[in-house]
């Protein structure tokens, strides 16, 4: 697949644009009733990120969304003006893509899975990417956008609290630690939904410190596979490594 185009700069100002929060409500979604917390809007003022969720916010389903790896979920503000020159929309308010952070700065090719951060009186980390759901074709009204969405590889990232503390709009965002690995939110991304037989990369991934349980598991799963693979073709473990790249 090809590679988008991307505006982000790496010395570009971090910056929280607008928080935003929601508690689950009952919607139609054709013939039927769900329950979701997608529909956040912008709020004044300063708000309290707590290790699970910010004051004012909830999840319906916490079995894929929240938790202390998902606590926050964030969005670029340059990701806002790809999705309006693709959908030919000009529509869109803070909270459009159901995060909690709208933020500036943070493309997915310019932050990494782990690195921390600074914002107003809290200290966050980024966990993982998001994988988008129905309720995202729910929110935006197009039936296809979360194909759409994962491909574009501009899928923002969660965010896990490593310090409670208010939070508001205008909030400068500052990085204090990097992670040591280096991958970025896109990369990691791009090997995890389209390139998951580029075994050195899933490798590398699994190198991140703090790759949530599930994500980890899945990955060693990758390469559990892989061998089992190379097994039946009566590759020795010496060649398998020496293979490992071949196999993109």
């Amino acid at each position: 697949m090809g590679m988008p185009n991307w505006e982000g700069k790496e010395d570009k100002v971090m910056r929280l644009l607008s928080v935003n929060v929601s508690r689950p409500k009952e919607v139609r979604q054709n013939d039927k009733i769900i329950t979701t917390g997608i529909f956040k809007e912008s709020v004044p003022g300063r708000v309290m990120l707590r290790a699970l969720n910010l004051d004012g916010d909830g999840q319906a389903d916490l079995k894929a969304h929240g938790g202390v790896d998902k606590a926050a979920y964030a969005y670029s503000i340059e990701n806002y003006e790809y999705w309006k020159r693709e959908l030919g929309r000009d529509d869109f308010r803070y909270g459009q893509f159901g995060e909690n952070f709208t933020v500036e700065g943070m493309l997915e090719d310019v932050v990494h899975l782990g690195d921390v951060f600074r914002v107003g009186g809290a200290m966050v980390q980024i966990s993982e990417p998001r994988a988008p759901c129905a309720k995202l074709a729910l929110k935006m009204g197009l039936p296809q956008f979360p194909k759409r969405f994962l491909a574009s590889e501009r899928v923002g990232f969660y965010l896990r609290v490593l310090r409670e503390g208010e939070v508001g709009g205008g909030d400068i965002i500052e990085q204090v630690e990097a992670e040591p690995e280096r991958m970025t939110v896109r990369q990691f991304v791009h090997v995890a939904y389209f390139d998951e037989g580029n075994l050195e990369e899933v490798r590398r991934a699994l190198r991140i410190r703090t790759l949530p349980p599930d994500w980890r598991e899945w990955l060693e799963g990758v390469l559990a596979k892989a061998g089992t693979a190379s097994s039946e073709k009566g590759d020795c473990c010496g060649e398998r490594e020496d293979r490992a790249d071949a196999s993109v």
